[in-house]
């Protein structure tokens, strides 16, 4: 590991483990997110994390306090762009008619995209909205 990649791996675990201190499963490699994808039934939270900042204020406190609804996903999971790069990748091809966008979250069901949000909708917004366009989702679809 160069030093830039040993530098970008100490600053971002912080960022991994708000996520999975809140009880999110990391998916580090491709074949991790091919597993997840093709052996998980149910609804999924995925949240695609970013070391940028509407990563940090917004989406990572909105994903985790999404989860205090009384109806929420089965399952929630992470990958982490610019960081697992080759993950992060292969999680983009199951997000399908969506650009690449982070962050991001999307609620699947059995793999299949139900609901997502892109970058442009948690940047600029409030935690709270985000929080209501997640948990409205769940309303519908968990």
């Amino acid at each position: 590991m160069n030093p830039y990649e040993a530098y970008m791996k100490e600053i971002s675990q912080p960022m991994r483990d708000e996520l999975t201190n809140a009880g999110f499963t990391e998916l580090t490699t491709p074949e991790e997110v091919d597993t997840f994808i093709s052996e998980t039934k149910g609804t999924s939270l995925v949240v695609i994390n970013s070391v940028c900042g509407c990563a940090a204020g917004l989406a990572r406190p909105s994903a985790r306090e999404s989860l205090n609804n009384e109806k929420r996903p089965d399952h929630t999971v992470t990958v982490f762009a610019g960081q697992d790069r080759e993950a992060t990748s292969r999680m983009r091809d199951y997000l399908e008619g969506y650009e690449p966008s982070s962050p991001s979250m999307a609620l699947l069901k059995d793999g299949q995209v139900l609901h997502f949000i892109p970058r442009e909708e948690i940047e600029d917004y409030e935690v709270e909205e985000i929080v209501a366009n997640l948990t409205n989702a769940y309303n519908q679809y968990c």
